[in-house]
């Protein structure tokens, strides 16, 4: 009997991905544009999220944001009639953004023109932590009404980001929400993760979280 050739398509799939995100990371430092991958679940707050981020920074820097979704533009045509520019890639189906779905964006919005670019990755907690994107930052958001369990459940997701988000805080009164629990269980899994505790709604936390970000942007590709 002929010996079965065996084929690791997710593992090339995976390393051909990575090399394309270095590549591309390698390209935005160059030309000093900052990229942030933003994710959540849905209903987490993401674009009210960004939303209150931007009407922080748009006087300040050079702004655009890519909008990932499966069939919609909404989310895109929320941002744009906030003043800033958007362009949405349809996934056709995929519950990610890879590195070339980031390149393609990337290429339709001529990047090079600005300081900082936000990626809305789409809505879930697991493919999306599987899948480099050449961003600077990986950044997520997780709303009060989730639940403090999340890092037991998409232990990954919480590893690979170097900044979370705790929404929704106006919400903790009506929530068995254990704030400092959930803590406890992120940093178990990464220690070097930065957290903030922000309402979106409200504006509360934002600032302290926006500030964080322009710092991080200034030491990464500074003027």
């Amino acid at each position: 009997m002929d010996t079965v050739r065996l084929i690791e398509v997710k593992e090339d799939i995976r390393a051909d991905n990575n090399r394309v995100a270095k590549e591309l990371n390698e390209d935005l430092t160059r030309s000093k544009t900052f990229l942030v991958n933003l994710m959540a679940s849905p209903g987490a707050g993401k674009t009210t999220t960004l939303l209150a981020t931007l009407a922080r920074i748009k006087n300040q820097l050079s702004v655009a944001v890519i909008e990932a979704d499966i069939d919609s533009k909404v989310d895109a045509e929320k941002i744009a009639d906030s003043g800033v520019e958007a362009l949405q890639i349809r996934t056709g189906g995929f519950c990610h953004l890879d590195a070339t779905m980031v390149k393609a964006g990337l290429a339709g919005i001529d990047y090079g023109r600005f300081d900082l670019i936000f990626l809305e990755n789409v809505g879930n907690l697991v493919c999306p932590a599987e899948f480099e994107t050449g961003a600077h930052l990986n950044a997520m958001i997780l709303s009060v009404p989730e639940g403090d369990d999340k890092p037991l459940k998409y232990p990954l997701m919480f590893s690979v980001c170097r900044v979370l988000l705790i929404n929704k805080i106006d919400y903790l009164q009506l929530s068995d929400f254990n704030v400092e629990l959930f803590k406890d269980r992120v940093l178990a899994i990464n220690p070097e993760i930065t957290i903030f505790e922000i309402s979106a709604k409200t504006g509360q936390g934002v600032e302290a979280w926006t500030q964080w970000l322009l710092n991080r942007i200034k030491d990464t590709c500074p003027a």
